[in-house]
């Protein structure tokens, strides 16, 4: 058995439209160890988000291979949690509800365990609080907390803190973080923010588009908790926007735009 939670090997996706074929991704390569922190920045059109369904099981139609702890990944599964921009909430449950999903907190074992993910998203006091009562900032923890309920191998974030306010994600940040030391879940983490990519990844996947394929994958050696005001996060944010830059530059180049 190979050391890595995740392989991804030669993926190829191609979408069909009346105007012709569009290569999404182009032999994409990635290897991904159990615990560790990925975050994945790139332009709009680089198949980011293509490539988190494609990781999530809902879009098996691609070339390549795609294994999750060396089993092809064919469809959706507990192994997989998946948070998108929007939190995607059940607004006639409440918070605890929605956490519990299709399982009865009448279980004691589903009981003990929402609460447990409560504490840990930091939403003591709301447990029989409906969507409509919460902030944009508590729904995603919501969000978060429903997707860990059933233990996921890797929990896939596409842009989860995209839409909130500059302050509340921050907070969501430091939120994530807390969980993912605690957990040490697997985690890839979609973002066009490159100061969320270096602040909360172990590794910055960059990515370039036409046809998507990642340009480089770069090592974050900061230690945990990051400080954006340091020195050395100023110097790690230089490196991974230098080479960014040279994505854009590429991208201009061809004629294509962003």
């Amino acid at each position: 058995m190979s050391t890595e939670t995740l392989i991804i090997e030669q993926l190829n996706k191609t979408f069909s439209t009346p105007k012709g074929n569009i290569i999404a991704l182009h032999d994409v390569q990635l290897k991904v160890k159990k615990g560790e922190f990925y975050t994945i920045i790139g332009p709009s059109g680089c198949g980011k988000s293509t490539l988190i369904k494609i990781i999530a099981g809902l879009d098996t139609e691609y070339e390549g291979h795609v294994l999750l702890n060396d089993k092809p990944i064919d469809g959706p599964s507990i192994e997989k949690g998946i948070i998108f921009q929007e939190p995607r909430l059940f607004p006639w449950l409440t918070v605890e509800n929605n956490i519990a999903g299709d399982l009865s907190l009448k279980q004691p074992d589903i009981r003990k365990k929402v609460d447990e993910l409560i504490e840990l998203v930091r939403l003591q006091g709301f447990e029989k609080a409906y969507p409509r009562e919460l902030s944009g900032g508590m729904a995603q923890r919501v969000s978060i907390a429903r997707a860990l309920l059933r233990n996921p191998d890797v929990l896939l974030l596409d842009e989860p803190f995209g839409a909130l306010d500059a302050f509340t994600r921050s907070h969501m940040q430091e939120v994530l973080l807390d969980i993912w030391q605690k957990n040490k879940t697997t985690m890839l983490f979609v973002t066009h923010d490159i100061d969320e990519a270096v602040f909360l990844g172990q590794k910055v996947v960059i990515m370039q588009p036409r046809p998507g394929h990642i340009q480089s994958v770069l090592p974050i050696e900061l230690s945990f908790p990051r400080k954006r005001t340091s020195i050395g996060f100023q110097e790690v944010r230089r490196t991974v926007l230098n080479e960014f830059e040279k994505v854009e530059e590429t991208v201009f180049n061809s004629g294509a735009g962003i």
